[in-house]
């Protein structure tokens, strides 16, 4: 199942030589199908007079399985975009796009050839890179006064919790926080306030947990 994610936002870059092809590859974490066509897009903009620029994407759908795509773009089929989408799959990645463009170098590598090119393009562009792993945690909501919302907030997140929402009404502070055993943390919210607050749970929440990196290539 394809539940790994890329950390960073940042786009990522690799670039391969092999027998005198160019081979540059783009990977960025992305949130829908558009934002991974336009992956895509901004390669066939960037370098305009490739020859190829191959694709491969994973996307999560809330409650389906995720869409996938790939495009071998001219080269010969099942060389280029499978063996990226491959990749992906077979490291449980999902929300990210990668695309290899590549500059013909004038030496034929031959379908084996091909397909590790484009396997490790991939393996290049993702080697090391921080993963993070989805948990639906649970929504805790600790209401607190004007007073002493700072301190709580702040203790808070000193004792590893994520804060996903701060609401500052009239007459008090709302602090909606991730949490994975609501018991725990409702006994360290009694001690943090001094028994002035009690969370409340309102739901569910994705929370990202870090999950290693990706193989180094």
């Amino acid at each position: 199942m394809t539940d790994l994610r890329l950390s960073t936002r940042r786009e990522l870059r690799a670039e391969l030589e092999i027998k005198r092809s160019r081979f540059i590859a783009i990977a960025r974490r992305v949130g829908s199908v558009d934002e991974a066509r336009a992956v895509l897009a901004d390669a066939r903009s960037e370098f305009p007079d490739a020859r190829h620029h191959c694709s491969a994407y994973v996307v999560s759908q809330s409650d389906a399985q995720p869409v996938m795509n790939s495009s071998d773009d001219g080269e010969p089929s099942g060389t280029a975009g499978r063996p990226m989408l491959d990749v992906l799959t077979g490291h449980d990645l999902t929300d990210v796009s990668v695309v290899v463009v590549r500059y013909f170098g004038g030496t034929l590598l031959g379908t084996g050839g091909l397909v590790r090119a484009y396997s490790d393009s991939v393996r290049a562009v993702l080697s090391d890179a921080p993963l993070v792993k989805q948990v639906v945690y649970r929504k805790q909501r600790v209401t607190v006064g004007h007073a002493l919302a700072g301190k709580v907030e702040a203790d808070i997140r000193g004792r590893g919790y994520e804060v996903v929402g701060v609401d500052y009404g009239a007459k008090a502070v709302d602090i909606d926080v991730a949490v994975g055993d609501p018991a725990d943390f409702a006994a360290q919210v009694a001690q943090l306030s001094a028994g002035d607050a009690t969370p409340h749970d309102i739901g569910t929440v994705n929370h990202e947990v870090t999950h290693g990196t990706f193989p180094t290539w």
